[in-house]
């Protein structure tokens, strides 16, 4: 099968363009990855103010996000996925599932996830030939959107995609759309509403509890069904939309060393899960025998979801 659809026009090579902002300017892509100067509807990336109308369909999923996003909710979402009990199958099934979904949170893309998923592992295995865990990772990082299906309980897209956040601490102001916090109980809860809330100094992201969506289940997923892939990479599938940290900083105070390794590699990985959503023709069948070896490789046959 290939996947037909429109080439944008891309812009200068990243890290060159002076126009762009300083947290642009460090996202330089190695091997001469092309960086589109806009996305899928004529907009800069991440851009959550320019109007349109599917702007205000996302500003209306992170309203809703953010005022139901509690550390009970998610308490409760992580023991009930958990059990792994909704499905057994393989990881390329799970990806084929998911053309039908499509991210109503993402302001740059509207196609099935199926195409975001191997333009970020094609572009990664470009440039870094050698690291056949990170490419996987690519394919698979978004599994988890999965979520959305009703053989998987059908979660709203509030509770499965968007940015993620810590919960059970204060709400940092870099969140995407923070006003809307306001309206959740959290905010007000003095156990919760504090710099370090439930945790402490360098506890490690791993003791953190995460806003409840696909990243924290894909995460699960792998891990719970003896995966063999680095400890970067499940850092790179459960943080991946943690952009908080990885874009802006923030949260750092919970990290421990380990964190801070693979927070190299999510910072690699995060530009190709961003820029690589583009126009692009991918031809499945044909990159398809090298992502089952990876697959086999490290993963079993068939996983517990």
């Amino acid at each position: 099968m290939t996947i037909l659809i429109d080439q944008p026009e891309f812009g200068v090579e990243a890290g060159f363009n002076k126009q762009v902002d300083n947290v642009e300017k460090e996202l330089v892509l190695d091997g001469g990855f092309m960086v589109p100067q806009t996305n899928s509807f004529g907009h800069t990336f991440r851009d959550y103010h320019v109007e349109s109308e599917r702007q205000k369909g996302v500003e209306n999923f992170y309203k809703t996000n953010h005022i139901n996003q509690t550390y009970d909710f998610v308490k409760r979402m992580r023991e009930e996925y958990g059990k792994l009990n909704k499905v057994e199958m393989s990881i390329w099934e799970c990806c084929e599932l998911l053309n039908d979904v499509v991210d109503e949170s993402d302001p740059d893309l509207d196609e099935p996830q199926i195409e975001h998923l191997l333009q970020t592992a094609e572009a990664i295995r470009r440039d870094y030939p050698d690291e056949d865990w990170l490419h996987l990772t690519g394919l698979i990082h978004d599994l988890g959107k999965v979520l959305l299906l009703p053989s998987f309980g059908e979660l709203p897209q509030w509770a499965v995609v968007g940015d993620t956040y810590p919960v059970g601490c204060a709400f940092d102001k870099s969140i995407v759309h923070h006003k809307y916090f306001e309206e959740n109980p959290d905010y007000h809860n003095p156990v919760y509403n504090t710099k370090y809330g439930v945790y402490s100094e360098g506890c490690g992201l791993n003791n953190v509890m995460m806003s409840w969506g696909h990243d924290d289940y894909m995460y699960m997923v792998a891990k719970e069904n003896n995966t063999t892939l680095p400890s970067a990479a499940l850092f790179v599938i459960r943080y991946h939309s943690f952009y908080a940290l990885h874009r802006l900083g923030a949260y750092k105070h919970l990290m421990n060393e380990e964190d801070v390794e693979n927070l190299k590699w999510l910072e690699i990985f995060n530009k190709y899960d961003l820029y690589s959503k583009s126009k692009v023709r991918i031809d499945v069948e044909k990159v398809k025998p090298y992502y089952i070896s990876l697959i086999e490789k490290y993963f079993p046959a068939k996983l517990r979801w």
